[in-house]
């Protein structure tokens, strides 16, 4: 099939135009946000990280390049995406229900001061929100990467980074960067 040039240029505008707004709107936060990652990697804290379908792959990319390295520096970060234990999260969602699959992982592993972050185009996953909440009532820092109006999850962030936008694809994108980006600051000043 032979893409129409005016739905790739169309697709190309909307994803740089959304991402110079988002990016020019949160820099402050990116920064904020940076500095606690920092904090929690000298404190010895963990970085949980979790979400559904291409959120799930997010999740699981951030937490590797938290562990590893972007480009040159390790950052050693303790950083772990809950659904890579698909034993433990198959057995949950099987026995007791899935709505509670991330949320049970938290109370298991989450420390006060540990940082949780939620990844969701909708912000409207109910495992998504519960892990959430957990997370508040564990005293963990809770960050959330969300589309659309941020959703129901918004309320249970520390740092809630919306991207505007109705297109899972788009959201997506600016999610990506901002993964990347936060680990290229986290390299520059660890």
């Amino acid at each position: 099939m032979r893409l129409p040039k005016e739905f790739l240029q169309r697709a190309v505008l909307d994803s740089l135009e959304l991402k110079r707004k988002f990016f020019s709107a949160h820099s402050d936060d990116i920064s904020a946000f940076c500095e606690e990652l920092k904090q929690a990697k000298s404190a010895g804290k963990k970085v949980l990280i979790f979400g559904n379908g291409g959120s799930a792959a997010d999740a699981q990319h951030f937490s590797a390049e938290l562990m590893h390295r972007v480009e040159r520096s390790p950052l050693l970060v303790r950083a772990l995406a809950l659904h890579t234990d698909t034993s433990l999260l198959t057995a949950y969602a099987n026995d007791e229900d899935f709505k509670h699959a991330y949320a049970h992982q938290i109370e298991v592993l989450a420390d006060p001061g540990d940082i949780a972050i939620a990844i969701s185009t909708s912000g409207n996953s109910a495992n998504i929100v519960e892990a959430l909440r957990v997370a508040r009532e564990k005293q963990c820092k809770t960050i959330g990467l969300l589309g659309r109006n941020g959703g129901k999850a918004k309320e249970f962030c520390d740092r809630a980074f919306v991207v505007p936008h109705e297109s899972t694809p788009r959201i997506q994108e600016v999610h990506g960067m901002l993964i990347h980006l936060v680990c290229q600051l986290l390299e520059e000043n660890l």
